[in-house]
């Protein structure tokens, strides 16, 4: 019963043109949902996205150079490679798809501003590797203390 009121919430804010909304709520949704539940709903997306292409699973299996058995079970959430859902999402024609799941990171509009004002061409660092943890501060201390003696 609650996928039929999902799947109708759905319709719905694609008729009244309110996807960002819809987008929202799915953000809203992913972040209740457990792993597990993710990947059964992402199933759901790709086997909706495959019925939408009008391609039966042998189709999409061919195109993406898996097995049937692999389609069958990544719809049904059962998870699979980073490269079997790449293979998946070229066979859909979704590779799109990709760029909202992570975006490149883009400098703010005022730092923009800023950076146009000076006359500098903004080019993103690219970050090599993650940061190394940092060290905890030693305690402050003015320097002219001397240590107290009892």
């Amino acid at each position: 019963m609650a996928e039929k009121v999902f799947d109708k919430a759905r319709i719905y804010a694609q008729i009244v043109g309110a996807e960002s909304i819809w987008s929202k709520k799915s953000l809203i949704m992913f972040i209740i949902m457990s792993n597990s539940q993710i990947e059964v709903e992402l199933g759901k997306r790709l086997r909706a996205r495959r019925l939408e292409r009008n391609l039966s699973q042998q189709e999409a299996a061919v195109r993406a150079g898996l097995t049937r058995r692999t389609i069958t079970a990544v719809e049904n959430g059962e998870g699979c490679a980073l490269a079997t859902l790449i293979a998946l999402l070229r066979a859909l024609d979704s590779l799109d798809f990709l760029e909202n799941f992570l975006p490149i990171p883009e400098i703010s509009p005022s730092e923009m501003f800023r950076l146009q004002e000076k006359g500098v061409t903004y080019k993103p660092r690219q970050r090599k590797h993650a940061s190394k943890p940092r060290q905890p501060a030693p305690p402050w201390v003015w320097g002219d203390e001397q240590p107290q003696t009892p």
